[in-house]
């Protein structure tokens, strides 16, 4: 009985201010006592809930707790370095590059210097007086007649829609002031990615918006009239994304407003999903063919290929595609399992891809060891946000890199973990106009740039303090890594690099020989009995 009384103390104290209101005329007490009494009379007889059914309205509380948990733990549990996705010194570096503000820290590092997976990169006695402080690269093949000059540091590919109008804006704002890229995304080429004139990649994923006839299906000449826009620099093919390879996409109805359906060319508030493949292709020959289609219908303008690397012989079967139609996409963008801007399921987010740095390798191994390396450049996308990690991935083998989340924060997202449920507290990743306004796209583009110049201008620390002008020059064995508390290994020893042609050359002496064997122009299938290839002898 005690335990009954205590489990039910919320209702038996609202019922017992009720009957003291009404005996004293305070009537003003049962605005608070009517409405417990009537959520403890639903809780105690509904059948959906065990907690609240044994604790009426007390036991509402813990949901109230575990909607303030991930703030909770942002703001006063978590230490500054190891929160995640990101944690608040990362967060807070963002911050105050986008606001202009000192970066610089007192009383030395907060990191675990002798513990894995700590990481450096080598410095020179003979630094670099001078270092290139907006580096870029030239991005184009003998194939293209309009290649074009990236920055080392871009817009990662963010649809509208998944983004607001006023972020996608903001975002091309500082890409036009920062003189770097927007990716679009997959959702399709809006007015809000071409009204202030920054440069864009135009993404192709496998629901082509944009692009798309009534069937769903890819339409060459829509595609031709929106890439002949000025602002689209290069267009790329989506095959799959670090968040949820292998999955496609879906925008929830509820943000499928009348403006997006259009945009993308869909009926509007239903679910707007993108296939988990193409229908355009379903070789590596045939995407290659795409690929060449996109960049004549462009115009001659850079094409290239985004995936997160799944099964390795995949890279290499796109590698010897090339190397049996002799189309070179101008770039491939490595995007790593880590990555991911809006919703996606857990076993995928968690479990499923490569995350970038291997994935990476892996591509550049494939593009080296065939020696086409000179045709392809290639870009890595996937949790980047400071110098050292751009010094990082260009020292494994990226030309550039792309960044979403660091973007996102750096015009007001603070990583509230709501880009799926249309309620995002600063406008960042919501379709509702009265949230969007907290957004000013003007003052928060003006953050994206600052945010971008200064992490180009802490690369050029790093890069001169290795005794380099331009980031190009830095390589494996500059990026040491930590194995344990007593062993440290350079990036070469820890990763294999492939020699320019060894794949052709002599592909059974690589660590790799199965992938290629197995690799095929004419499928994504492995042609060969991986199992038996593999079979050890114990």
């Amino acid at each position: 009985m005690v335990d009954m009384l205590l489990r039910g103390i919320v209702p038996i104290a609202a019922a017992f201010f009720t009957i003291v209101a009404i005996a004293t005329g305070w009537f003003w007490i049962l605005l608070f006592t009517i409405p417990a009494l009537a959520v403890a009379a639903y809780d105690w007889f509904q059948s959906s809930w065990t907690i609240t059914r044994n604790y009426p309205v007390l036991g509402r509380f813990r949901w109230l707790a575990l909607s303030l948990r991930p703030f909770i733990r942002a703001y006063a549990v978590e230490d500054d370095t190891h929160g995640t996705p990101y944690s608040y010194a990362a967060r807070q570096l963002i911050k105050t590059r986008s606001h202009g503000q000192p970066d610089t820290i007192p009383f030395g590092t907060e990191l675990e210097l002798y513990e894995d997976p700590h990481h450096w990169i080598s410095h020179s006695m003979a630094p670099e007086a001078n270092p290139d402080l907006s580096p870029r690269i030239m991005v184009g093949n003998e194939q293209t007649s309009k290649p074009y000059s990236a920055s080392i540091l871009n817009i990662s590919a963010m649809s509208f829609g998944a983004l607001s109008a006023n972020a996608v804006e903001a975002m091309n704002i500082g890409a036009r002031d920062g003189g770097f890229y927007q990716d679009t995304g997959e959702g399709g080429l809006s007015r809000h990615h071409l009204e202030h004139g920054g440069d864009l990649v135009w993404e192709i994923g496998s629901g082509y918006f944009g692009a798309r006839d009534k069937d769903g299906r890819f339409d060459p000449e829509m595609f031709r009239d929106k890439a002949a826009n000025d602002a689209v620099k290069m267009t790329e093919i989506k095959v799959s994304q670090g968040a949820k390879p292998g999955h496609g996409g879906m925008l929830l109805g509820s943000k499928v407003t009348p403006e997006i359906a259009e945009v993308r060319g869909v009926p509007v508030y239903e679910n707007c999903l993108s296939p988990r493949g193409h229908s355009a292709f379903s070789t590596p020959a045939q995407m290659l063919n795409f690929a060449a289609t996109m960049r004549e219908l462009s115009g001659g303008k850079p094409v290239g290929i985004k995936f997160c690397v799944g099964q390795p012989h995949e890279p290499f079967a796109l590698v010897k595609a090339m190397l049996t139609t002799g189309i070179y996409p101008d770039f491939i963008v490595i995007d790593g399992a880590e990555g991911g801007t809006g919703a996606a399921p857990l076993e995928l987010a968690d479990w499923v891809g490569m995350p970038l740095w291997d994935g990476l390798v892996l591509m550049r191994n494939a593009l080296v060891g065939a020696g086409i390396k000179k045709h392809v450049r290639l870009a890595a996308s996937g949790k980047v946000f400071s110098g050292m990690g751009l010094a990082h991935n260009l020292a494994l083998g990226a030309d550039w890199c792309n960044a979403a989340r660091a973007f996102m924060m750096s015009v007001g997202c603070i990583q509230a973990q709501r880009c799926h449920t249309g309620t995002c507290p600063t406008g960042v990743t919501t379709q509702d106009k009265w949230r969007q306004r907290a957004l000013v796209p003007e003052e928060q583009g003006r953050h994206a740039a600052r945010f971008h110049k200064k992490t180009l201008e802490a690369l050029a620390d790093i890069v001169a303090a290795c005794g380099f002008a331009h980031p190009q020059d830095l390589q494996p064995h500059h990026v040491m890594h930590r194995i344990g508390s007593h062993d440290s290994l350079p990036l070469d020893k820890l990763h294999p690099f492939l020699a320019e042609g060894i794949l052709l050359s002599d592909p059974d002496s690589t660590i790799y020989a199965d992938w290629w064997r197995a690799a095929s122009s004419d499928s994504f299938r492995p042609v060969e009995d991986l199992v038996r290839l593999r079979a050890s002898n114990g």
